[in-house]
């Protein structure tokens, strides 16, 4: 057992207490005299090693602990561990976690988060256990909380905070500044003041750089910016990181459906919002679902075996068109050596488009007259990129085989299944966009499959006829 006071680190040139090595990964030296401090039970030398880290690195060390000892980590931490490092793990570990720890103590931990944190981690908490942390916690967080939650998933209103700063637009400079002074109750940071009515219908806002520079004698009204871009708390999250791409914000207000002011949204949430849309798309064009390096064996299983079952049937489909040409294959069996390539290539060029379509259609890019565009240029791309390969391989399977014919044959099969190729991946994700079925996650399986089919019809089909083995 390593003695965590130990000087091994600083003999061999690396400081124990750096929390990250040079390729910015967690400090094995580091992570092990934590380990150490857990065996030991020593509560305030852990809560010392700790306490310089933020919450995004309390949450890589979490990940880097075992299930055993995370649980240890936070027991022994106490008041001193920062429920927001919970925001920052896997879901996996986050729910392990939340299963483990008394509703007291969950309670205790959320009362000093903020809204959208505290949100983030009661969503994944079974209803039973949340009610019960909700019923500790004070009745304005408790209500402000609920409020939030009775939000759709994956919405506005489960991400915005409910702090902001709303004047009426009869006061002056002079006067909203005696306001912030005085009042205690304010948001951590807030980028700009929202002007309300009576009701709290937005009438405009103030940028805090607009408003600093103002002399005092100047009424809100007079310079509030009343074209105002606000976002629906029901509205989806991605469609409100998209308007702040759109118009370069850095916080929006976030309304009701009386056009109320609610809440808002700022940017560190939206990059949070951004990494997960982009995370969850990357994983469904692979069919793995929602899946984390952090989960079990079993969920891994679980998680993949249906669309690999979908993967099944359409290598029997394309199993069952390659027996449609069992003879000829017999009759040259250099047919059989080849045909992986069409195949293959025809794959490979119909994942490029449909990669760019399913961007495309996330991004809300396609228009009437960007759909006809960049269908008329993947098809054109497909048949190019055809022609140029059928050159190649034409010419490798000439001089492979000392057969010009055979080569003749591969050139235009890969032609077709490259001009193929473009036009489903375009027209795949499109028509599933258009049924409402998310072109992320099935559009790789069709895609595939039509590729694999076309390739090999067309390859054994026109060999077939050409040298007359049917």
């Amino acid at each position: 057992m390593t003695d965590p006071d130990s000087t091994s680190g600083e003999e061999s040139g690396i400081d124990p207490n750096a929390f990250r090595d040079d390729d910015d990964r967690i400090s094995p030296h580091w992570l092990e005299r934590l380990r150490a401090f857990l065996i030991a039970g020593r509560s305030e030398d852990i809560a010392t090693v700790m306490q310089p880290l933020y919450s995004s690195d309390v949450g890589d060390v979490l990940e880097s602990l075992d299930a055993d000892e995370r649980l240890l980590l936070v027991r022994l931490l106490g008041e001193n561990f920062d429920y927001s490092a919970l925001t920052e793990v896997d879901e996996s570990i986050r729910v392990e976690l939340m299963e483990e720890l008394p509703n007291a103590e969950i309670a205790r931990g959320m009362a000093g988060l903020d809204n959208d944190d505290a949100v983030f981690i009661l969503e994944d908490m079974e209803q039973v256990d949340r009610d019960e942390v909700l019923a500790k916690l004070p009745t304005f967080e408790r209500l402000s909380l609920k409020r939030s939650l009775d939000f759709p998933e994956d919405s506005a209103g489960r991400r915005m905070l409910t702090d902001f700063i709303a004047i009426p637009p009869f006061w002056t400079v002079g006067q909203t500044i005696d306001y912030l002074r005085r009042e205690v109750d304010l948001p951590d940071e807030f980028y700009q003041i929202y002007v309300v009515d009576a009701s709290y219908s937005v009438l405009g806002t103030i940028p805090l750089d607009k408003f600093i520079r103002a002399p005092r004698t100047t009424s809100i009204e007079s310079m509030m910016n009343t074209n105002l871009v606000l976002v629906d708390a029901n509205e989806d999250q991605e469609e409100a990181a998209r308007d702040f791409e759109r118009y370069d914000l850095v916080e929006i207000g976030v309304v009701d459906e009386s056009n109320r002011l609610v809440g808002v949204l700022t940017i560190d949430d939206i990059v949070d919002v951004i990494h997960e849309e982009a995370d969850e798309d990357i994983k469904l064009l692979a069919g793995v679902g929602d899946e984390d390096i952090s989960d079990s064996t079993a969920d891994t299983v679980r998680s993949r075996v249906p669309w690999l079952i979908v993967n099944l049937f359409s290598a029997v489909m394309v199993s069952m068109v390659i027996g449609l040409f069992n003879a000829t294959i017999e009759q040259m069996v250099a047919l059989a050596v080849l045909m992986p390539i069409v195949a293959s290539m025809g794959g490979n060029a119909g994942t490029q488009t449909m990669t760019v379509t399913v961007r495309a259609l996330s991004m809300r890019e396609l228009d009437g007259r960007r759909l006809r565009r960049l269908i008329t240029r993947e098809m054109v791309v497909g048949l190019f990129n055809g022609v140029i390969f059928a050159v190649l391989i034409g010419l490798v399977t000439w001089l492979r085989f000392n057969n010009l014919q055979l080569g003749g044959v591969i050139g235009l099969a890969m032609v077709i299944n490259m001009a193929v190729a473009g036009t489903a991946g375009i027209l795949i994700p499109l028509t599933l966009d258009k049924f409402k079925a998310d072109p992320a996650i099935a559009s790789s399986v069709f895609v595939t499959t039509v590729t694999d089919v076309v390739g090999f019809f067309a390859f054994l089909g026109i060999a077939g006829l050409w040298f007359g083995l049917f």
